[in-house]
């Protein structure tokens, strides 16, 4: 797999890269350099190994979804409704098996498995979903849909409905005039999903970052149907103003870029500068500083071009950024990164939403998360434990940053396993 490939093959609430080929390094060696758990910190329990390794699930096909109209929470129209998704295992025939495994901000609902024999790499938690692994298809029916505004509209195996897509009424695409929604949209939408393939019950609703996000929603918005709730590198029951502003920050460069023209930009030219400048900076800052040393160091891109030498000469860590933001560039729509940016800004949980939530909670924060840090699940268990619920903490150590809770969240395998089983 190449350098760039790796780079992209698995995301986060917004857009992140994973470790890269060409600078690999060792969790158990910066294991010593990470902060530790506060005193308070409930002792971790001991990791669940499994005794074999698991066979893989059968090949995926992505199916699509789709409704009329849809009404938002803001009271508007949205008209042919279209979101793609996969489903793992079997339903059965209560309906009551069934786990909503929700994607991140930059994902997509190809959460596990490979569509073909011949794919570079299974779906981003593959490690976690699957026959005899935490989430076991052999015992639950898992689902994961695209969401509304998807940023990766150029992919051909996504499918959702957002700005990039015809509105009817013009025979064009929205644009900006496309209705303003939130992460609950999406789960609104989901939730019509799983009525129509049967569902009658969620053992749980999981997510990473935005994922989430979606998670909560779901408890907090159909309280008697979600049983557990997994909440991995999560914002807790609202985002914070300091992430508004990062995520205001983070469709910047899309808002600047000259092609971007207030939106209307399909069919002249998309602003494909702005946008792999916007999943330049989310990568940054999705990562750690640990991981950046430990992967890039302070080496140049070229030894034979020091960057004292040129203006043009770059850092490895500059070079490798942007060479796997044009990439993933090539997939994602510009637009569907503003829109996606506003849908996580409007997630807010009153206190009356949470204490109707009747699902227990798992927060799984990561030690090293500049995006949603420790202190903010630690802050939801305690409001929730106030307000009469039930739940728990798991704390991932690694050096991944906010993306530890994506690419090492086998850490947390046997954690997610004992909850999703357990009463």
């Amino acid at each position: 797999m190449t350098l760039v490939r790796r780079a992209f093959c698995s995301l986060t609430f917004f857009v992140a890269l994973s470790a890269f080929s060409g600078a690999a390094f060792s969790t158990q060696q910066l294991q010593a350099r990470q902060p530790q758990p506060p005193l308070s910190q409930s002792p971790q329990p001991p990791q669940v190994q499994a005794a074999h390794s698991p066979a893989p699930l059968p090949l995926v096909t992505k199916q699509v979804f789709t409704l009329p109209s849809y009404t938002t929470v803001g009271g508007q129209e949205i008209r042919n409704v279209r979101v793609g998704y996969e489903t793992y295992g079997k339903l059965n025939e209560v309906g009551d098996n069934a786990i909503f495994v929700a994607h991140f901000y930059s994902g997509t609902s190809h959460a596990a498995g490979k569509y073909k024999d011949s794919d570079a790499a299974p779906g981003y938690w593959d490690s976690l979903i699957g026959p005899g692994k935490a989430i076991d298809t052999d015992k639950y029916f898992v689902i994961s849909a695209d969401t509304l505004v998807n940023i990766n509209t150029k992919d051909p195996m996504v499918t959702t409905t957002g700005p990039a897509s015809i509105n009817a009424a013009t025979g064009k695409p929205y644009g900006m005039s496309f209705p303003v929604v939130a992460m609950r949209d999406s789960v609104r939408v989901h939730k019509q999903l799983l009525d129509k393939l049967g569902v009658r019950q969620l053992v749980a609703a999981v997510g990473a970052s935005g994922g989430s996000i979606q998670a909560m929603e779901w408890a907090a918005l159909y309280p008697d149907f979600v049983k557990r709730v997994v909440h991995v590198i999560g914002p807790g029951f609202d985002i914070s103003p300091y992430v508004i502003s990062l995520l205001d920050v983070w469709s910047l460069p899309v808002r600047l870029d000259p092609k971007w023209r207030q939106g209307d930009y399909y069919g002249s030219g998309d602003p494909d500068d702005g946008v792999a400048a916007a999943l330049k900076v989310v990568t940054v800052q999705t990562r750690h500083w640990d991981w950046a040393q430990a992967a890039f160091g302070y080496a140049p891109a070229d030894a034979a071009k020091p960057p004292g030498a040129a203006m043009g000469n770059q850092f490895k860590i500059e070079a490798v950024l942007e060479a796997g933001a044009r990439a993933r560039a090539r997939v994602a729509d510009g637009n569907s990164i503003i829109y996606m940016s506003k849908a996580n800004q409007l997630y807010h949980l009153s206190d009356d939403e949470v204490k109707g939530i009747k699902a227990k909670i798992l927060f799984i924060p990561s030690s090293t998360d500049l995006v949603f840090p420790l202190k903010l699940s630690s802050e939801a268990l305690q409001r929730f434990k106030k307000l009469g619920g039930r739940g728990t903490l798991y704390l991932l150590q690694g050096p991944g940053g906010h993306l530890e809770g994506v690419l090492n969240i086998d850490k947390a395998a046997g954690m997610i396993e004992r909850f999703i089983n357990t009463p």
